[in-house]
């Protein structure tokens, strides 16, 4: 069974000054499911990221609980655990590991990452002497190789150069067809309409709404308006 419930969650972070806190998410409950697709959508500052980083086991809460059934793979952050004084395939290592897979794993998938990244022999020389186009092949592929049964995005990633990109997209498809449950966090309502079968829109770290996407973009769009300053007209709601 795959699965994230959430009862009544909490996380609260440091402001600066001693032991002075501040929170970030406040009394989230919701439920997912194996097919779920959700789109986690709100303003800047809303609480987006800080709910990506509690469900894949980055931020504790601070009050509440969060229980998972299912392997996580976030890729809202490709840099995490890398290191530039290591070696490409080092660093695929690493990734993997994070990403709590099997040495066995790791090795049997090895050659068909590699293959992927598509950077020759540099694959073996430390990634500070990567350019920044053949950084991301090598992380990219990595993050990307085992299906996950519970997938976190923040943005649709298209990454590298065209060529690379055009696989990566590919890939990217591969996945949202294959995992258990995807959460995706985004500003774009196109991409949530082609995607997902689920919204939750969140302001100022609170839910204002769950359920079906459409229903919860309309909501989102409306509250915008609403809070348009008198005197100006209505516009969609502020993008990055």
């Amino acid at each position: 069974m795959t699965s994230i419930t959430y009862n009544n969650v909490s996380v609260h972070l440091s402001s600066g000054g001693f032991l002075k806190t501040r929170p970030i998410l406040k009394d989230i409950s919701f439920k997912l499911e194996r097919g779920d697709r959700l789109a986690l959508i709100g303003p800047n500052g809303a609480g987006k990221s800080t709910l990506l980083q509690s469900i894949a086991g980055v931020l504790p809460p601070s009050s509440g609980s969060i229980h998972i059934e299912g392997r996580v793979s976030s890729l809202f952050n490709l840099s995490l655990g890398l290191r530039k004084q290591s070696t490409g395939r080092r660093n695929i290592l690493l990734r993997s590991m994070i990403e709590k897979r099997s040495a066995q794993e790791i090795k049997e998938r090895m050659p068909r990452i590699i293959e992927f990244a598509d950077i020759g022999e540099a694959i073996d020389d430390p990634m500070e002497t990567y350019s920044q186009g053949m950084s991301v092949r090598v992380v990219f592929a990595a993050a990307t190789e085992f299906t996950p049964q519970i997938l976190l995005l923040d943005e649709w990633l298209g990454v590298g150069d065209a060529d690379f990109r055009e696989k990566s997209e590919a890939r990217m498809q591969e996945l949202l067809d294959q995992s258990g449950i995807i959460v995706l966090a985004t500003h774009h309502q196109s991409l949530t309409r082609k995607i997902c079968n689920k919204g939750l829109y969140i302001r100022e770290g609170e839910i204002r709404f769950f359920g079906d996407a459409d229903a919860a973009w309309d909501c989102y769009v409306n509250e915008g308006l609403n809070r348009a300053p008198v005197g100006l007209p209505g516009a969609s709601p502020k993008k990055d």
